[in-house]
């Protein structure tokens, strides 16, 4: 089984590798459900089924990793950071990157300029209390603003994770310099798999973890055919939970025993993006829509 991060030699993001795989959590906790409403506070039933990830799956899934020896990024949104402190402390002892996931938890696509700024500042600030300077960003619910990148490379983040144009990392040119894209995707992600909260609805489905690692195994087995990013997000109010972290074992180990499949954390898949002499950094063109065409309804 391949072991902590084999950074390879090669100049190409895939470092020699068929395909590479990143394994990412997103450690919301009560943060979207919050951001659905403050009034989902009172609800115990809500509040106690996202703090199940912090204090429960998050021990469980670091210590699932020191098992199958890999590296992992957790994406922690700044009130998170400050109501668990504990759960980050836990991360950063066990080795693995830490990055910024909004402060609220609220979608940056429904946010003014200046309120998405001040959001991720406070999410800065939160983690830095922690001495962490987070490398990379995730866009609460994936909805970034088309401003999102240049924030990023604003506040010194080298990379995003939020975009869905391709599965291969590529380079975005800002007004405030360039960041890497690592691309994600629904298919890749637990949320679509076992999310179920009667309210709020944030989900409505508990699919079998059977069927989740076959379908994930299927997909980075394909991927190796194809050079592509296997961008997997996890939840841990979700992948904690005992049958689904095995699930996401058997993943893993499936992958790495494979033998072509380079681990790694966002950073460090960033670092090798942004030395690739085949990628060239583009600006993100926001799309003009006719109104003739498309009225707004």
């Amino acid at each position: 089984m391949n072991q902590r991060e084999d950074t390879g030699t090669d100049k190409g993001w895939l470092q020699g590798a068929a395909c590479v795989a990143a394994l990412t959590f997103d450690v919301d906790a009560e943060s979207p459900v919050l951001a659905e409403g403050r009034r989902h506070a009172e609800s115990a039933m809500a509040m106690t089924h996202q703090a199940f990830g912090p204090k429960v799956g998050v021990p469980r899934i670091l210590q699932m990793l020191k098992d199958v020896g890999q590296p992992a990024t957790f994406f922690i949104p700044g009130v998170t950071a400050e109501r668990y402190p504990q759960m980050v402390e836990q991360v950063l002892e066990s080795g693995h990157e830490i990055a910024h996931h909004s402060h609220t938890h609220r979608q940056a696509v429904h946010l003014t300029l200046d309120e998405e700024r001040r959001d991720f500042d406070l999410a800065m600030k939160a983690l830095g209390r922690f001495g962490i300077t987070p490398k990379g960003h995730r866009a609460a619910m994936w909805q970034p603003s088309w401003q999102t990148p240049s924030l990023v490379a604003e506040f010194g983040l080298k990379y995003d994770s939020s975009l869905m144009d391709s599965d291969t990392p590529y380079l975005i040119e800002t007004e405030s310099g360039t960041v890497a894209e690592l691309p994600p995707h629904w298919s890749l992600d637990d949320w679509e798999q076992y999310a179920f909260l009667p309210e709020p609805r944030l989900g409505e489905i508990i699919q079998s973890p059977t069927i989740v690692a076959d379908m994930w195994i299927n997909e980075i087995d394909a991927m190796r055919r194809h050079g592509s990013l296997f961008m997997l997000t996890c939840h841990p109010f979700l992948t904690g939970r005992a049958g689904r972290l095995e699930a996401l074992r058997k993943v893993i180990e499936t992958a790495a025993d494979w033998g072509d499949v380079r681990f790694t954390t966002c950073e460090s898949l960033a670092d090798a993006a942004l030395a690739d002499p085949a990628l060239v950094p583009a600006p993100l063109v926001p799309i003009t829509v006719s109104e003739d065409l498309y009225p707004d309804y």
